[in-house]
């Protein structure tokens, strides 16, 4: 009973009436190409000749109906709807292929002569298997169509016809079914994207996880860098709170100011992630790094900054991922280190830039004890983006005694060129 559930559905199901839309559809398209082709064929020609004349005018009204960039995704959408084939959306080029319009035209043409055939047999099908009984049920009769006649007898003789009709309805099922099922790999092949364009989104695909790993790293070390200097600026604030109530009012307004540059880079990230797309906002690079230290040093800690060479010649790449290193430097600082006498040494010399962070560990950490790195995340983080710009990165005690933690980076000028 199972066996016989399935193949009704798959003769009257839901697939089945959206195949046979599909090869209505295809049948209404023969009707332009098909007309114009008789009409260009002019009868007073002789019959080889319009013969010739029809095949040439049907094939021209074919490529003119497949050219338009329109009607590939047109007829990817309704194979994706009617036929379930699950195709990708054509890429939106200005200007289609030349091959993949004469796809598109072969592809219409296989549909309108499957669509038509199809359409042909199942209309002959239902209206067979609606006239048969209809006149045994009406005391039975001749019934003549299409040069042929037949007649129904009255009573229990003319059962039969209800045999007849619903092998005719049956009929119809399969012919519906098996034209959706010669139309599905015709569509995957006439329809479905060429190698070049199933590698461009492969990449494309690539290029975006690609890009949101480092939106998702970005946004890491800005949140990250802002909650750090907010835990101690609140800190601050409410110690000072009843001793220097100015400096505790400023320690509250940094508060603000980070809190809502952090609101901002997430606004920014969080609708990137949904629209699917490329940052347009500028990022933060070298030139901003005066504002990082000012929040830093608003934190209360004591940070001494020495710069060497011209950062502005630095290329964009490494400006950028230096100057998350060195956020993410100062984060680790200021959350696991002292507060004080932070050295910050950045130079673009000799083809490379250096960045160099020292600041004292907490006399709890002393001595220091190897295994217990600190920050290990965001060493990972900062390790990855210089291993990409193939430079070198170090980090860990400046002696061993651990009194100070040295975050070293080297990064090569000329890996961006």
């Amino acid at each position: 009973m199972r066996a016989v559930s399935t193949i009704i559905r798959s003769l009257f199901g839901r697939a089945a009436y959206r195949a046979g839309m599909h090869a209505c559809i295809g049948a209404v398209m023969s009707l332009p190409p098909v007309v114009s082709a008789l009409v260009v064929a002019s009868p007073k020609w002789p019959a080889a000749l319009r013969v010739l004349g029809f095949l040439l005018a049907l094939c021209a009204a074919l490529v003119a109906m497949g050219a338009p960039r329109a009607a590939r995704h047109g007829c990817v959408r309704l194979a994706n709807r009617l036929l379930g084939t699950g195709l990708p959306a054509p890429p939106e080029s200005p200007v289609s292929p030349w091959g993949d319009r004469l796809r598109t035209s072969v592809f219409l043409a296989a549909h309108a002569a499957v669509g038509a055939v199809v359409t042909a047999v199942l209309c002959l099908s239902v209206f067979t298997a609606f006239v048969l009984p209809s006149v045994w049920l009406s005391g039975g009769g001749p019934v003549e169509s299409w040069g042929w006649a037949l007649h129904v007898e009255h009573g229990w003789r003319g059962v039969w016809t209800g045999v007849v009709s619903a092998g005719c309805l049956a009929l119809g099922g399969c012919v519906v079914a098996g034209g959706a099922a010669a139309m599905r790999p015709l569509a995957a092949f006439l329809l479905g994207p060429r190698p070049a364009e199933r590698l461009a989104a492969v990449e494309a695909q690539r290029d975006l996880l690609a890009q949101r790993n480092r939106l998702a790293q970005e946004l890491h070390d800005s949140i990250g860098h802002t909650l750090t200097a907010s835990t101690i600026q609140a800190a601050v604030a409410g110690e000072l709170m009843d001793s220097d109530p100015q400096a505790a009012r400023r320690a509250l307004s940094s508060i603000e100011e980070t809190s809502r540059a952090a609101m901002d880079d997430l606004d920014h990230v969080l609708g990137v992630l949904r629209a699917g797309q490329s940052p347009t906002a500028p990022q933060h690079t070298l030139a901003d790094l005066g504002p990082l230290t000012d929040r830093v040093r608003q934190a209360g800690a004591r940070l001494r900054t020495e710069t060497v060479g011209d950062l502005a010649q630095v290329p964009a790449t490494v400006s950028r991922e230096a100057y998350r290193i060195i956020q993410e430097g100062l984060t680790n600082a200021l959350r696991h280190g002292e507060t004080a006498e932070i050295g910050l040494r950045v130079a673009a010399r000799d083809g490379w830039l250096e960045v160099e962070l020292v600041n004292p560990l907490p006399a709890a950490r002393v001595p220091f004890r190897p295994g217990r790195e600190r920050g290990q995340h965001g060493l990972t983080g900062i390790a990855e983006r210089v291993r990409l710009l193939r430079g070198e990165v170090s980090a860990g005690p400046t002696d061993e005694h651990g009194t100070h933690w040295r975050l070293a980076a080297r990064i090569p000028l000329r890996s961006v060129r």
